[in-house]
């Protein structure tokens, strides 16, 4: 089948290979023309684990294109997928401006039925917004369909590959025959094609990515009580997820929820509920938690320095808001990051693949190591703040003869309490006993 993607960010760059990858011609448009010569010259925008095999062997077999024209891309397209960014206005709702733009440029060189399909997230009511668009701006037939991506950075390949589910919004009976066929070499395990109408498929998105940040801010909350009366966050964590009805995953405790889809799909939800005039008081209750927790660490650090940052330095390893990724949108190493400087700190910071995008944004206001090592040289404490596998079991001897004091401040529980103890540092972790 010959699709088309429109936008070639994080989501339509993992759409459009993954498709290519089960034998369709995928070509993929993008405004950017820099960004075009460069995958077109087979180099990857983006860090994701095994996107780059798929991306050089379906470029290789001639299945992957890019281009910066819209119309060479649709001319010939089935479907054609919008994957373009939604960022939040000023007032936390989501901009459409993208979507609909492109969707009237798409009407206006369209010659026969298409299917359009919104990729991005976006708000109840959109596709109807679409559909308006295009019947404004051309006669040619269409349907609007709506089908949500449910990637996990740092294992978008695998989650799109094998998805535990796809959702498609649409009644177009020719729409959902189309995109039955396009997704069916993906679940042949038996995992499930939801087919429903536009608006619940569009509400789908932001109520999954609601619920899983309310069990983060849930359990981080449960992660500050812990200290408080003297529990364990991980025991708790081990107790509760062992339940089926409640589940092991997204109970971790740590320094907030971050990234490009939750902190913005949250604040959209509620945005959107407010519209109406319904207050959403569990979204508004889990934004609250979450700017408090990305700064917990820094309170941390301040009571045991008595108030003092001044002149300290502090290493950090770990500036993604997750592992595997080189994603900082959002991430809670930045607000950490900013609050140290504020009160007069420094900061050497170590990641595997985030330092780039964060030289970008935070600039020569700190410094950027070669390794994890180099960063602790005469730090007076040690911040973690992405559970990179990297960091898990370094070598603690080291890590005690580069650091001026034996202090570590962990945001995402990496270390057993008594191994610290036998080693000897101060430990401050969330949720769990303080090791001095």
């Amino acid at each position: 089948m010959k699709i088309a993607v429109v936008g070639t960010g994080y989501v339509g760059l993992v759409t459009g290979t993954c498709l290519a990858e089960t034998g369709n011609q995928v070509i993929c448009v993008d405004i950017n023309e820099s960004k075009v010569k460069m995958m077109q010259d087979g180099k990857l925008p983006i860090y994701e684990p095994g996107l780059e095999l798929l991306f050089h062997r379906n470029i290789d077999q001639g299945r992957l294109h890019f281009t910066s024209s819209l119309a060479d891309a649709i001319q010939e397209a089935k479907i054609i997928f919008l994957a373009l960014p939604t960022p939040p206005g000023g007032d936390g709702s989501a901009d459409l401006s993208y979507v609909l733009g492109a969707s009237k440029d798409i009407a206006k060189l369209i010659t026969e039925y298409k299917v359009i399909v919104t990729k991005s997230t976006v708000p109840v009511g959109t596709a109807d917004k679409i559909t308006a668009v295009l019947n404004e701006n051309t006669n040619v037939e269409f349907a609007v369909v709506s089908n949500p991506e449910f990637l996990r950075e740092g294992v978008a390949v695998e989650d799109f590959m094998k998805p535990d589910r796809i959702v498609i919004g649409t009644l177009d009976e020719r729409a959902r025959k189309l995109m039955g066929e396009l997704y069916s070499p993906y679940v042949r395990q038996g995992n499930p094609i939801i087919y429903m109408d536009q608006r619940s498929s569009e509400l789908t998105k932001y109520a999954a990515n609601s619920f899983l940040a309310t069990k983060i801010s849930f359990m981080n909350e449960i992660a500050n009580l812990c200290e408080l009366v003297g529990a364990d966050v991980d025991m708790v964590r081990r107790g509760i997820g062992a339940d089926e009805r409640i589940g092991r995953r997204f109970l971790f405790s740590g320094i907030g929820y971050g990234g490009s889809c939750f902190p913005k799909d949250v604040q959209a939800l509620a945005k959107s509920a407010k519209e109406i005039n319904y207050d959403f008081k569990i979204l508004n209750a889990v934004m609250n938690v979450n700017d408090i927790q990305r700064k917990i660490l820094v309170e941390k650090v301040k009571k045991y320095f008595n108030g003092d940052l001044k002149n300290k330095k502090f290493a950090i390893w770990g500036l993604a808001f997750k592992p595997e990724t080189d994603d900082i949108r959002e991430a809670p190493a930045l607000y950490i990051i900013d609050e140290l400087l504020k009160e007069g700190a420094t900061v050497a910071a170590f990641d595997p693949e985030a330092m780039p995008n964060v030289k970008g944004v935070v600039g020569d206001k700190i410094t950027y190591a070669d390794n994890q090592y180099d960063a602790l040289k005469n730090a007076d404490a040690l911040l973690i703040l992405t559970e990179w596998s990297v960091f898990r079991t370094p070598d603690f001897d080291q890590v005690d003869s580069l650091l001026k004091t034996k202090v570590i401040f962990d945001g995402r529980n990496l270390y057993d309490i008594q191994k610290m103890i036998d080693c000897g540092f101060y430990y401050n972790s969330i949720g769990r006993k303080v090791v001095s």
